[in-house]
């Protein structure tokens, strides 16, 4: 039988698909925190346009062709193959960057009359969108509507949030690693497989997302397992796309990884590449030594920001546990932080790195959800409020490497 439907109200025209009226109802549902997400951004931006006007510094700039944003446009214009040798042994390689923000910037330059980086903040101002809709519906399956509704808001005014209207590729990243997520929890195996794959085609940090894939896998097949042992019929017929999701979701991680290993020649091209740029991973040796230095030097106030930073994170991960979080959740959120912590390189990146990891703002979400409307919309303002402040002067100083 076809899924087909007719729109009610309509009076005429073809039916419609029952997944087009589902997904029109989820944008429905929606709206309001994707009005609050655009708010929450638009502040932000407003706040750094006054800033650079007093400053001298072009927001346009600032947000467009600094630091990443200047590799992945050379990427799009140019394709692979640029290396910058600095003094002290460091070689800057593009092959650190992965592919899928150049190409969609290269794909938009060739359509509309863009730069590469105009093109990327429009992918950023879309995927921030579509990362925001993810985000509310996880809340929202998960503690209902306004905890979907105040995660957006709070992923929104993170402290670095300024970074999802940059042309970097952290919005498209968190995109397709949330609707990943959000396939997984309703048992969507092949989107959740193919999403998983494009966020391994766009930051190193996409085998937390294959992870997620793989541990919903594992989490389904045992909830089958056990109502067959209780008489209740299994879902077989979801065995032959869970596996198929679970068979595409590194592919792309893996396909970027073994192309650059085959263009330096050698299987651990990537890791190379990486060490170059002085990264890697050392189990958070350097990122210790870089507090510790503070905490028993002249920056004491900075290490014991660092410190407290730190232990913040791991608590909202401990409550997170705590609130019983679906376990590719947990596997997601946990696998980026290890990951951001355990790095070494250029520590101000750090709380950046850490962004996609919205699952961490649920217990938050859901306290701001609980309590009365005033005292909420009041607590959430004024985080937006700081987070735009912060924002512009992070991004007029140090800023994300």
């Amino acid at each position: 039988m076809t899924d087909l439907v007719s729109p009610a109200g309509t009076g005429a025209g073809a039916p419609l698909p029952r997944a087009v009226l589902r997904a029109r109802g989820a944008l429905r549902r929606a709206l309001p925190a994707l009005l609050v997400y655009a708010g929450v951004r638009a502040l932000g931006i407003a706040v750094l346009a006054v800033w650079g006007y007093w400053t001298g510094k072009s927001p346009h700039q600032l947000l467009s062709a600094r630091w990443d944003s200047l590799w992945y446009a050379r990427i799009a214009e140019d394709g692979y193959g640029y290396t910058l040798h600095l003094p002290g042994g460091k070689v800057h390689s593009d092959l650190a960057f992965f592919p899928l923000l150049p190409w969609l910037e290269r794909g938009l330059s060739a359509v509309f009359p863009l730069s590469a980086g105009d093109a990327g903040l429009v992918v950023s101002a879309v995927s921030s969108l579509l990362a925001a809709w993810a985000v509310f519906l996880i809340g929202e399956r998960l503690y209902g509507r306004r905890a979907g509704v105040a995660l957006v808001a709070l992923w929104a005014a993170l402290p670095v949030g300024i970074v999802q209207s940059m042309a970097y590729s952290e919005s498209l990243f968190t995109a397709l690693a949330a609707w990943s997520l959000y396939a997984v929890l309703t048992g969507r195996w092949v989107w959740a497989g193919s999403f998983a794959a494009l966020a391994g085609l766009t930051r190193p940090v996409g085998a937390a997302v294959v992870l997620a894939v793989w541990l919903g896998v594992l989490v389904a097949l045992r909830q089958g397992k056990e109502h067959g042992e209780r008489g209740e019929e299994a879902a077989r017929p979801a065995l032959p796309r869970m596996l198929l999701g679970a068979v595409l979701a590194p592919l792309g991680w893996l396909a970027y990884f073994a192309w650059v290993g085959v263009r330096t020649g050698g299987p651990t091209g990537y890791l190379d590449v990486q060490g170059g740029w002085g990264n890697g991973f050392d189990g958070g040796l350097a990122f210790g030594s870089f507090v510790a230095q503070r905490l028993f030097g002249p920056a004491f106030a900075a290490g014991l920001g660092l410190l407290v930073g730190v232990g913040l994170v791991l608590w909202l991960y401990a409550a997170c546990v705590r609130q019983r979080q679906p376990l590719p959740l947990l596997g997601y959120a946990g696998a980026v932080l290890l990951l951001a912590l355990t790095a070494k390189g250029y520590f101000g990146s750090k709380p950046r790195l850490m962004m996609p990891a919205f699952p961490l703002l649920l217990p938050l979400a859901v306290a701001a959800a609980r309590a009365r409307p005033v005292r909420a919309v009041l607590t959430v303002s004024t985080v937006v409020l700081v987070s735009a402040v912060y924002g512009a002067f992070w991004l007029n100083g140090s800023g994300p490497p």
